[in-house]
């Protein structure tokens, strides 16, 4: 994959023991996974530091290390050692270094909700004329998408990447490694305010992506979304502009409607039917984007909305699961006022013989107005459900203000983790196959544990 000189340029490094010349097979920052050629990484995060993984990449077959030059212990002096400065950053070099040798189209998808399901529904979508290229799941940070990249060979004609952030800077940073030709923005709303401060500070770091777009230079933006529509607004100049959207029309607007139990139907400009087997009507937005995406490549409608059709929803996105005769919506990846507004939404439209439990857990980095958030969201709640189950401190706002708007007091219960929650659920509660439970909440409040086997 790399020569070891290339290595050497793209990292930004120098060598400091070994032999510059031979090549590597790939790029690894796992010393349990990697592969006899490889070069590792010795890559900083959390909770562990690649330096100390060194030996037993050397042992498993590495080709060359790069470590960081005031830490590195490398007692191997035939194994080719490469020094820099910062090892997550050399790992985004290598990343972009390698990117650029493919000329083929690089779509970025941001957002504050719907990021992973867009992206996942684009490259469905694409991948029915073209061999695409994503990230796995939710790899869509400063390791993920690198890593993601270093992916990329011969065979792959497009890739759809996610870009994430809850720090200022990162989606520029990201953008500049995957240096995307398409960028997408699902939408703008209050998430990770701990950091952004206020939804204006969230849009300024998302539409960094789309600042970083090279040539062609498109966007498609959510013309639904008021941040997003003054962007439209202005388009002009180098970047252009496509927009989709449900009420504020757009270059792909969807009517006509029908929402059934577990599906929508839709048609995109009067025209075109569509249909998605989802609780939730949000995801017409991505749905639209994946839409707008399809037909930039020239995919026909008719082979969109059939790609569509069978698309699999991501894990803990509205996923509609069966449980001991228990019906749930597993919404637990994360949690932010707007993405649990919209979960809320699609609770509401479902029909049920019986009784709506809804398991809500701390929204979380939310700053100085989380009280509020979670006050907004528990009256909110008593509107949509027969029984509310909260978890986490800052969810215990959310109960008050149930119990505010004279929701029951005996139908409420606060826990303080989500196994309480699974324990009342299973235990004190006699649900049946007419119920319904949502559960929702950050990925921290791990609300997964309530489903039994996690």
């Amino acid at each position: 994959m790399f020569t070891l000189d290339e290595l050497t340029e793209a990292s930004g490094g120098y060598f400091s023991g070994g032999v510059s010349n031979g090549r590597v097979k790939g790029i690894s920052i796992d010393s349990r996974t990697l592969k006899p050629g490889d070069a590792f990484i010795a890559v900083k995060g959390d909770n562990f530091d690649g330096h100390d993984f060194v030996g037993q990449a050397i042992k498993r077959g590495a080709k060359a290390v790069i470590v960081t030059s005031h830490k590195s212990q490398v007692t191997s002096h035939k194994l080719p050692v490469i020094k820099v400065k910062d090892t997550t950053k050399a790992l985004g070099d290598i990343a972009r270094f390698h990117r650029r040798r493919f000329d083929i189209p690089v779509i970025a998808v941001t957002g504050s909700n719907g990021k992973t399901t867009t992206k996942d529904m684009a490259a469905h979508v694409l991948s029915n004329n073209f061999k695409v290229l994503k990230n796995e799941g939710t790899k869509n940070n400063h390791i993920g998408l690198p890593l993601t990249l270093l992916r990329l060979d011969k065979s792959f004609q497009i890739a759809v990447l996610e870009i994430g952030t809850n720090h200022f800077g990162e989606a520029g940073y990201l953008a500049g490694i995957c240096e995307p030709n398409i960028g997408i923005i699902t939408n703008i709303g209050p998430s990770h305010l701990e950091h952004f401060g206020t939804i204006a500070g969230v849009l300024r770091e998302k539409y960094n992506v789309v600042k970083g777009l090279k040539n062609p230079r498109i966007c498609i933006l959510n013309s639904d979304d008021g941040l997003l529509k003054s962007k439209i607004a202005a388009k002009g100049g180098k970047t252009f502009v496509l927009s989709f959207g449900i009420n504020n029309g757009g270059d792909f607007s969807a009517s006509d409607i029908i929402s059934l139990r577990g599906s929508h139907s839709f048609y995109v400009n009067k025209k075109y039917k569509f249909t998605l087997n989802t609780p939730g009507y949000y995801n017409i937005y991505n749905a639209l984007a994946a839409i707008t995406a399809g037909r930039v490549f020239g995919i026909p409608h008719k082979h969109i909305a059939s790609r569509l059709k069978t698309f699999d929803f991501p894990q803990g996105r509205l996923k509609i699961r069966v449980l001991r005769g228990i019906r749930f919506i597993d919404d637990t990846y994360n949690s932010n006022p707007l993405s649990l507004e919209q979960a809320l939404d699609a609770f509401t439209r479902i029909p049920v013989k019986g009784k709506k439990v809804f398991v809500m857990g701390d929204m979380l980095e939310l700053g100085r107005d989380s009280q509020k958030f979670h006050y907004e969201a528990g009256r909110r709640a008593a509107q949509c459900c027969d029984v509310f189950i909260t978890v986490g401190p800052l969810s215990r706002m959310a109960a008050k203000a149930a119990e505010d708007a004279y929701f029951d007091r005996g139908r409420i219960f606060s826990c303080d983790t989500s196994d309480n929650a699974r324990d009342i659920i299973f235990s004190r509660l006699s649900l049946g196959k007419g119920d319904f439970v949502l559960v929702k909440g950050s990925r921290s409040m791990k609300m997964e544990n309530i489903f039994p086997g996690k």
